[in-house]
């Protein structure tokens, strides 16, 4: 798969199934992830990833109700950062966006996997950052919710969470999103 077909290809469906989690595969998404470019190539991301049952239990209790779909999970990506492991130019933050780079790559090669990998903000930022130890200056951007997706794995969706696992919602017009000057 080429990278316009990853980008393509990528949803963020909710009807998964686990998927077996070899350390190769945390190490392909890491590494991949880890190809983004940087303010002054300072690589501020950090991911937790979290594949043991123990954890995952953990993790899964922090999650919004609206997120109970992501319990069919054997595999969630925490993404993290500090402010201080990046550039600071001007009062410019660099962490976020760097971060948000290193994050879309990861999500692309799971996509080229064969993976559906969703990241979510409805989960407890402090409870997760507790539970995964990261620390109290990091900021919690998303967790990553990977695994496979599954025609048939609906049990855990809501009406409307199974109406857009149907079709891709629609995207903003270009004009709505861009310019050109």
């Amino acid at each position: 798969m080429n990278v316009h077909d990853a980008i393509e290809n990528r949803r963020a469906y909710r009807a998964i199934e686990p998927i077996s989690v070899s350390e190769e595969l945390i190490k392909d998404l890491a590494y991949h992830a880890s190809l983004a470019p940087s303010c002054y190539n300072n690589q501020p991301w950090r991911f937790v990833f979290v594949r043991s049952n123990e954890k995952l239990g953990e993790l899964f209790k922090t999650l919004s109700s609206g997120n109970d779909w992501a319990k069919s999970s054997s595999l969630i990506v925490a993404v993290y950062s500090e402010k201080n492991y990046d550039c600071v130019i001007k009062e410019r933050e660099y962490y976020l966006f760097d971060t948000g780079m290193a994050t879309a790559l990861m999500i692309l090669r799971a996509t080229e996997l064969g993976l559906v990998a969703h990241p979510i903000a409805g989960y407890d930022h402090d409870k997760a950052k507790r539970a995964l130890e990261i620390p109290e200056e990091a900021v919690l951007i998303t967790l990553i919710i990977i695994g496979k997706h599954s025609e048939e794995a609906t049990e855990r969706l809501s009406a409307k969470q199974r109406e857009v696992e149907a079709k891709r919602p629609p995207r903003k017009s270009f004009e709505e999103i861009a310019k050109i000057l």
